[in-house]
This record gives structure tokens, sequence and C-alpha cells, in this order.
């Protein structure tokens, strides 16, 4: 098994020495088509191996090989496609972060003052079809310049205000790769303009009934609402990922340490391996370290999910983020900030929402084209109205040019892919994020889609559906000697043991509070067992063997039999002359693997046992738990053939394995699940790890994943939806039933909300129990 563990870290190795790896922020994303079109100039560029962008966060996943091409060079070319990107490093300094969050204050802020003024617009320029008052400075039948000049002056300064839209929306449609923003600078500039031709013969001819063809609102109404509408999905898309910021804080801010002597406190960045640290009860625990005095419980929900504090003492390693509940603990350190394990989960949960599930492919297809598609649509409709017009197939009660360029405007604002290419994200950010509060480790997007689809799951059975560790199940005496001196004198004769089925004994009696004897001229025998003696009295303790070679011939072989039958080991103890009894052991069915193998069957999920221990015990702890099927007596080595034979089939299979032996199997397999205490091996190991001991949470894995996987259908649902009939109905379609045409800021609330709601059903998530 080591011989594999290395070969798959030089394999890893390799392919990190080729392949370098480059995480950027991307300023400048406002739709799907953006990231299609990041993506797809990258994955053509030479040198670069893989790139993946996600609207959730606007975070860029980049491998490239340095000898063909620089990280600099990649940065330039984002930027030449108009987008500002920027190293993850440094997104890590406090200073960005503040300026993170004063942009998003700033943007709040624009997002209000655009919003009064479009309504104050809006009242100006409709007051007097609803009979409401305006003032005489205003009112078009006294003061028509005025009138028109406010409307023009606050469109003006809500433009100005929305200027990114126009900047970055008009350069993407001269470089032919146009975005929502292409989309929102065309509609608006298409109302502005033709308002300010409206507005040049209102002036020259006193046409006062012309102000009805006046569109300054519709132009500042569309962009309030497209800002408003980015407003609140960053705001819901911060909410999504709160995962993160929440693990984040659960790490202390300062650790007191112990140095000459004396505890001070000084901040967690100055902490360094090998510090001892010191750390009251009910304080957070600042680092991950090993005790080296003390006891306490610990509550390492935070981590494992588990709710039940944990009871620690002397060599148990404990955890940055846990709290110590009840007890001082002095702790060595051996991880600072970044480097302990729930750092390692921050940035496992951050790369997991990088990832693309396949489900996402059909989104990103779509989009690549879905712009220009609009586009043309849009003129396309503008087109066919004209003529149907101006040759009198359809009469029309308003003007001509006004009727298409409202539908032209109305097509380009609702079509925005935003809803589309949030669906499948922003979804996968929540899901992965509960399941880390769960204590569920999902690496990937394509790991839950495909935890999904499991019908078939593979269990290691050591350490996995049984405790692991040996217990005392049986003890027989052959005499007059009592069950606990039969205990008594084994453990005894076991008790500097390192074997686990010494151990097993010596740990039983220890539980039963039995004081031991001195074991005299003792012996140990490798591979048979232990010869000693105890007042004065010779006893042997060991396998059949060690019996025979000491002329004991009497073994009860029928009678141990059937204890063997049922998957139990037996230790003999002998005196002299003649065996006196012996205790059979076995490695105990967890209670948590019964519950889940019963729920896995109503599910119609079917349960293996693979694992290299001889297939009579395997099939005993099978019969137990109800599980379908025994691979046994196979080399860890050869567990991941099985899996293979298994998919060969036609199966879509899970393993379930502790990480460390089952490696070559967790890869093979479609997904691989770890069972774990959060080590190394565990997390880089598997596709999913499981930070604690309870297997049941294995279900909810699964459960978790169909709630996500239903959740990304339902956004790609009402996104196709609302564009399918969003764009029909902004191109007239209602006109020819009821004789009302889609306001264009209509559909720009609509296309802002269209965004939000997606992101809202994604949130819903976060209420997964």
């Amino acid at each position: 098994m080591e011989n594999n563990i290395n070969l798959k870290t030089e394999i890893g190795n390799n392919q990190e020495n080729e392949n370098q790896k480059l995480e950027l922020k991307i300023d400048g994303i406002s739709c799907q088509a953006c990231v299609a079109k990041i993506e797809r100039k990258l994955s053509k560029t030479n040198g670069v191996g893989k790139a993946l962008v996600n609207i959730s966060n606007n975070m860029a996943d980049i491998e490239y090989n340095e000898k063909e091409i620089k990280a600099s060079e990649i940065m330039k070319i984002i930027e030449k496609l108009g987008y500002t990107p920027k190293r993850r490093e440094d997104l890590k300094d406090k200073e960005e972060a503040l300026r993170a969050e004063k942009k998003l204050k700033l943007e709040l802020t624009k997002s209000k003052i655009v919003i009064v003024l479009s309504f104050i617009l809006m009242y100006i320029s409709m007051s007097h079809m609803f009979g409401l008052p305006l003032p005489n400075i205003l009112n078009p039948e006294m003061n028509i310049v005025n009138y028109v000049l406010t409307q023009l002056i606050l469109a003006i300064t809500v433009m100005i205000i929305g200027k990114r839209f126009y900047k970055v929306g008009f350069r993407q449609l001269y470089m032919l790769s146009p975005n929502m923003d292409s989309l929102v600078a065309v509609g608006t500039s298409s109302a502005f303009i033709y308002s300010l031709y409206i507005s040049y013969k209102i002036f020259a001819g006193n046409n006062i009934h012309l102000i009805h063809s006046l569109y300054y609102e519709s132009a500042a109404m569309i962009i309030a609402f497209v800002m408003l509408g980015k407003y609140l999905e960053t705001l819901s898309k911060g909410k999504a990922s709160a995962a993160i910021k929440k693990l984040v804080n659960f790490q202390a801010k300062k650790a007191s340490i112990i140095r000459n002597g004396e505890i001070i406190e000084i901040d967690i960045e100055e902490v360094s391996k090998g510090d001892t640290v010191f750390i009251k009860p009910g304080e957070k625990i600042p680092v991950d370290g090993v005790i080296i005095e003390g006891h306490s419980t610990i509550d390492e929900a935070m981590i494992t999910g588990e709710s039940i504090p944990v009871e620690k003492t002397e060599n148990d390693k404990v955890y940055s983020g846990s709290i110590n509940k009840d007890g001082a603990l002095k702790v060595t350190v051996n991880a600072t900030e970044g480097e302990t394990l729930i750092s390692k989960i921050a940035k496992l949960v951050e790369d997991a929402q990088m990832t693309k599930a396949p489900i996402a492919r059909l989104a990103d297809k779509v989009s690549l084209i879905f712009v220009p598609t609009v586009i043309f649509i849009a003129v396309f409709a503008a087109l066919l109205w004209w003529f149907l017009i101006k040759y009198n197939v359809i009469s029309v009660s308003q003007n001509q040019f006004e009727f298409v360029l409202t539908i032209f405007i109305s097509i380009l604002i609702i079509a925005c892919p935003c809803s589309l290419g949030l669906a499948t994200p922003t979804a996968i950010m929540v899901g992965t994020g509960k399941g880390a509060e769960l204590g569920i480790l999902i690496k990937s997007g394509e790991a839950l889609e495909k935890l999904n689809q499991i019908d078939t799951i593979v269990f290691d059975k050591t350490g996995t559906l049984t405790e692991g560790m040996p217990k005392v199940i049986d003890i027989v005496s052959l005499g007059n000697i009592d069950k606990d001196e039969i205990l008594k004198i084994s453990a005894s004769m076991e008790v500097s043991s390192e074997h686990p089925l010494g151990k097993a004994i010596y740990d039983e009696a220890k539980e039963k509070n039995i004081n031991l004897y001195d074991v005299k001229n003792f012996l140990a025998i490798s591979g048979r067992g232990v010869i000693g003696e105890i007042e004065a009295k010779k006893y042997l303790l060991g396998n059949k063997k060690l019996l025979l070679d000491n002329n004991i011939k009497d073994l009860y072989e029928e009678e141990i039999h059937k204890y063997e039958l049922q998957g139990k080991t037996t230790i003999f103890l002998a005196d002299e002359e003649k065996l006196i009894a012996f205790i059979t052991l076995a490695d105990v069915v967890r209670n948590e693997s019964l519950e889940l193998i019963k729920k896995l069957k109503k599910e119609n999920i079917k349960t293996y046992i693979l694992t290299g221990d001889n297939e009579r015990t395997a099939r005993v702890i099978a019969e137990k738990l109800g599980i379908d099927d025994v691979i046994a007596e196979v080399s860890p080595e050869d567990k991941y053939k099985k899996v293979k034979e298994l998919q060969e089939q036609g199966k879509k299979v899970a393993m379930v394995g502790d990480g460390i032996n089952d490696s070559p199997a967790l890869a093979q397999a479609d997904v691989g699940i770890a069972i774990g205490s959060g080590t190394d091996i565990a997390i880089e190991s598997a596709d999913i790890v499981l930070m604690g001991k309870d297997i049941k949470i294995i279900l909810t894995a699964i459960r978790l994943s169909r709630a996500t996987i239903k959740n990304i259908k339902e956004n790609l649902f009402w996104a196709f939806f609302y564009n399918t009939c969003g764009i029909p109905i902004a191109g007239g379609l209602l006109y020819l039933f009821t004789g009302h045409l889609l306001n264009p800021m209509i559909a720009g609330l609509a296309m802002g909300m269209s965004s939000v709601s997606v992101v809202s059903n994604a949130l819903r998530l976060k209420r997964f129990k």
C-alpha cells in the first residue's frame, strides 16, 4: 500500500511541476457571457491547461505551463478582453477586504441616488397622465422647455452614475463580444438618443404633443433597476459565500503563550510552531497542536459537525476553532494560521465553489452565443414590425418609430443571461458551504453532481463499518476459574503489549477496574504470544501455535470453530499442563452502521463490503448489517480493480474508506468518500471527506447532493423559462392580443429580479437539514 501512496504522490508531484496554478479575482464580469468569453479565450491560449471562472464570486482558477506562458501574460490577455484581474494572494490583504466593502457600500449609495432621481424623473414625465400635481415651472403646458430640460438633466445624471454600463458595454460591442452591459448600453442609449431627437423637435416647433414620445424616464429607470438588481445580486452572492467567512471567523484572533514561565497574550499571526499555548476553559483553541498537560472536553462541531463534545487528554490532538469547554490545557503548536485544519477546510470549500458541475456545461454553451443572438433577435423583431406596419399588415395607434424602438429596447433589456449563469455556481456555493457546516467536505461541483447519481456504495470494513479496534466479546473458562480471574491473569500478561489483541484484553480489565498481578520471567514470542509467571505459576497466552509448541494439545477445536464461524478471533490461556480458558475478540460493528445500511436500502442503493480480511469474518459483518454482497481477501492494491469491475457492470460507485490504505479505490470510484478525523491524507485522497466519525452522515451527503442538483435544475428551468417567455413578450406578442407593449422599464425590473430570484432559490439550501 505504501508503494501505491508513493506512486500517487509522485504522479501528483510530476503534474504539479508541469502546471502552475493561478487564482485571480476578475473585476468587470457582469454576466455568463463574460465568463464564457474569458474561459474560451484562455482555453485556446498555448500553455493554458484549464481555465474556470465562477460568476458567483468572480474568481478564476487557471492551470498553466510556465515554460510556455507566464502568469503576467495571462493577466494581460484578460485585460485586453476588457476586465481587471488581481492575484488571489493580493486579495488577502486586509486593506483590500476593506476596499471591497467600501465598494459595495458605494454601489448601494449609487443605486439609492439613481432610484430617487429616476422616480423624480418618472413623476415629472407621467404626472400629467394621472392628473397629479406638478409645479408650474415644470408644467409642460406653461414651461415646456423646463419640462424637457429637467428630464434631460436628470437622465444624463443617472447615465453618468451608471457610466460603467456604457464604458464596458460599448467596449465589448466594439470587440465583437457583447455582454449584458452591451444590451443595457445599446438599449438605454437608443432610448436616450431618440428622446434627444424628440427634444430637438419640441424646441424647434414648440410641439407639446411630442412630450409623450420622450423616453428619458425609461432610460433612467432601466439603469436604476439594473443597478439595484446587481446590488441585490451581489448581496445575495455574499450570503451564498458566507460559509467560508463563517469558517474563517471560527479562528481565534489572539493566543496566550507561555514564555519564560509567564503567560502573555499575542496576535495569532505571531505564534510559531513549537510554542506552548495556554488555553483557559471556555476559550477558542487558537492553533492546531498536541495537549502536553491537562484534560478537558472539546467542542469540535465546527470541524466534524458533531454536537457532542469530545474528551481530550495528554497526547491528543486539538484543532484551531474548536472550543475548550471545562479544563485548562497546555498545547504544543504544530500548525499556525494558514496551516491549520480549519484553514485547509476553508480553502477546500473555496476551491470546491470554484469548480463546475457537468450540468453547468449547457449554460456555458448557451451563453457563448446568447448575447449576439439576442441582439440579432432585437434587430430582426424591430425590422419585422417596421415592415408589417409600413405595409399595413398591422396597424398601431402610436408613432411607428416609437413602437419599433420600444420592442428593440425591451428585447435587449429583458434578455440578460445573468440568471442563466448564476443558476449552477450559486447553488454549488451554497451546497458546499452547507456541507462544510455539517462536517461534509465536498471537493468539487463534479463530485457533488456524481454523488446524486450513485446507486452502489462499497465500504471498507475495518475502521469504517466497524470500530477498527478489537474488543473482548467472550471469556470462556474450562475449569473452576471465574471469568474475572481469567481476565486478570491475561491482562497482567499483556500490560505492556502493543499488539491490538493484547491491548484489547488489557483495556477490558482497565475498564472493569481490575487490579493486575506482577508478572515475572516474561517472554514475548513473535507470532505466537507471551509466557510469564504469576505467583510462581507459569502461564501461556497466545495462539494455537504457542500451545502446540509447548505440548498442549487438547485445544477444544470444535467449540472454538463455532466462534470462528461468527468472525471472532480466539486467544488461548494455558498453564504448563493444559488449556484453562480462551478469550474471543472481534472488531465491533458501529451502531450507526446498521442504521445507515437500513436507510440506504430504502433509497435503493446497493451495498458491498470490500476488505482484505478473510471472507468468513467479512460475511459475518455483512449479515449483521444486511449488506448485499462481500468482496473479501483482496489486497489494497487490488481494491481499485474490484471497484472498476463494478463500474464496468454499469454501476455508479461510491467508495467509502479511511483515506489511507484505500486511496487507489477511492481514486477509481465515481465518488471517493473518506471517513476521517481530518487528516491531510484523508483530505487528499477522496472527493468527499467526512470530518466526523458518524458514518450516518453519508446519507446526509447524498441527500444534500440531491437537494443541490434539484435546486440547480430548478434554477436552470426558471432561467430558460424566463428568457423563453420574456423575449417573445418583449418582441410584441402581447400586443397582438391586448394592444399593449412591454414597457422597457418593466423589462429592466424583470431582468434584475430574475437574477435575484435564482440566487434566492439557491439560498434555500441553507435551510437543508
